[in-house]
């Protein structure tokens, strides 16, 4: 309790004002119909919120059709691993006061729901245990939500793909001639919101369904791991794509080991102002004397779950609701003159741009610096120069508890002009 507590003071205190969710629109322009999936609006819930985010990247290509993907809809509650920092997001779409924390998201959100060119929504959950028709134990129960594939009502008279009970009933089929094992198998589960559930007349998806939007949820299991969870997401995205005639590329195999390596893909990198980029999934968890200019860090990613997140002792690189690193600050002036180095790589020279990483089998050298500026290796020690410019440095050369991963391989090569830091290089030794 203690460490939840923790975690929700600090997101509250770091964020200071909204983080917005990411809107990532793919495919054709020119579609006739949309297919919005979102994921992330109850932050706990990471199969969900993975699942629409691999969708968002470039793993997915749509290459007929027209799909918009919200990955995150919820970042407060995704951070602190929470499913509602400010109440339950999934509760807010019938009444909600101006005065709410959330109340522009779920404007927003609102907007784009009722979009014209959007068509059918699919919403993606984590849910509690595995839902059966009847009771067969705490865990497979019909008040569970695991491994279903939700409806609000049957149809929707007059709407485009209103048949909800039959494109339900497809993704259900589709999903159960992949499924791991039968404990997973799936079912389809409809609320009958309109006929009194007063906790769903509140929900997203029947929010959409009152303003004639085809609308359904996807529910994977909590009992599940991670990467089984996106697995089935990803199955009901692709039947729903499917159903639609939504044609689409996706460049790994469909099964939880593949979507575990995509999930941690080492291209994965958060940058910060072109000066200094760094890989995601290979940092340590602590990297101290970071150089930070005095109002923070400013860092960006093209993955939408990642966030860097300025926190009272410096900056937390975030992952959806995992933190990866956290840079604790050298403060530095900022300097701009220098965008890029020449290093001379294993005997070859190599122009490298600030935020750049460049492979070294045996050693690099630092070569032709402007008059005023140096570098600085980052756990190499000459106690007889102070830039170490012009110098032969080799893997063993450089102390390992410095590099910015476990494995001793990825280092840190910093350059200054005057007293005001410029930028970056990573030099990456190659495993022998």
């Amino acid at each position: 309790m203690k460490i939840v507590c923790w975690i929700l003071f600090c997101v509250s205190w770091v964020l200071g004002s909204a983080i917005d969710f990411s809107l990532i629109q793919k495919g054709e322009s020119s579609a006739k119909m949309t297919l919005l999936v979102m994921g992330g609006i109850q932050g706990d819930e990471p199969g969900g919120f993975h699942a629409a985010n691999l969708l968002a990247t470039p793993h997915y290509k749509i290459t007929q059709g027209s799909v918009w993907v919200v990955p995150n809809l919820n970042p407060h509650s995704i951070l602190a691993n929470h499913r509602g920092i400010y109440g339950d997001m999934n509760r807010k779409f019938a009444q909600l006061s101006p005065k709410d924390p959330e109340y522009e998201t779920i404007q927003r959100i609102k907007s784009i729901i009722l979009d014209s060119r959007v068509g059918v929504i699919l919403h993606l959950h984590d849910g509690s245990g595995f839902y059966r028709e009847e009771y067969l134990g705490p865990m497979f129960n019909p008040k569970r939500w695991g491994q279903s594939s939700i409806i609000d009502q049957e149809r929707i008279e007059t709407a485009p793909h209103g048949a909800l009970g039959e494109i339900g009933g497809e993704l259900v089929a589709h999903i159960n001639r992949y499924i791991l094992e039968e404990l997973h198998r799936y079912r389809l589960k409809n609320t009958h919101t309109a006929q009194g559930d007063k906790e769903m007349e509140k929900a997203l998806t029947y929010f959409a369904i009152q303003h004639q939007k085809a609308a359904l949820a996807n529910e994977a299991s909590k009992s599940l791991k991670l990467e089984e969870r996106v697995y089935y997401h990803l199955l009901a995205i692709e039947g729903m794509m499917n159903y639609l005639q939504i044609s689409f590329e996706r460049d790994f195999e469909l099964n939880p080991s593949a979507i575990k390596r995509v999930l941690e893909d080492p291209k994965i990198e958060v940058h910060f102002e072109n000066r200094i980029s760094l890989p995601l999934h290979r940092l340590r968890p602590l990297l101290s004397y970071f150089p930070t200019p005095k109002e923070g860090l400013k860092g960006e990613s093209s993955n939408a779950l990642v966030r860097v997140i300025k926190e009272r002792q410096g900056h937390g690189i975030w992952y959806g609701n995992r933190r990866i690193s956290t840079l604790l600050p050298d403060f530095f002036e900022s300097d701009e003159s220098l965008p890029w180095v020449k290093l001379h790589i294993d005997g070859e020279e190599k122009r490298l741009k600030m935020g750049e990483c460049a492979e070294v089998r045996e050693r690099f050298l630092v070569h032709d610096l402007p008059l005023g500026c140096r570098a600085n290796v980052i756990g190499y020690v000459n106690a007889q120069k102070s830039n170490e410019t012009e110098l032969e440095i080799t893997q063993g050369e450089i102390e390992g508890r410095f590099s910015l991963d476990q494995e001793e391989r990825l280092y840190r090569v910093e350059f200054y002009c005057g007293d005001r830091f410029s930028g970056m290089v990573l030099v990456d030794f190659v495993k022998k």
